[in-house]
């Protein structure tokens, strides 16, 4: 892990097409802006995990309507 020190307002450039900026310094909470190609996804790690959980379910149900009647019937 990389870990650096940036101030209000100085940027932080990740390759040639992200850049993560300070926006704002309250007590503990830093809020960031983030620029980034419209096609990169960007999300807070809980919300990530979410997806990636749900993907996980989805991916591990039935895809006929035959085991999804077994399924039902259980």
């Amino acid at each position: 892990m990389l870990v650096l020190t940036r101030k209000l307002g100085e940027t932080i450039a990740i390759d040639d097409h992200i850049k993560i900026t300070v926006v704002q310094i309250k007590g503990k909470q830093v809020r960031l802006g983030i620029q980034a190609p419209k096609e990169t996804k960007i999300h807070r790690e809980e919300v990530y995990t979410s997806i990636q959980d749900q993907n996980k379910d989805a991916g591990s149900a039935p895809t006929n309507l035959d085991e999804m009647t077994k399924a039902l019937k259980g």
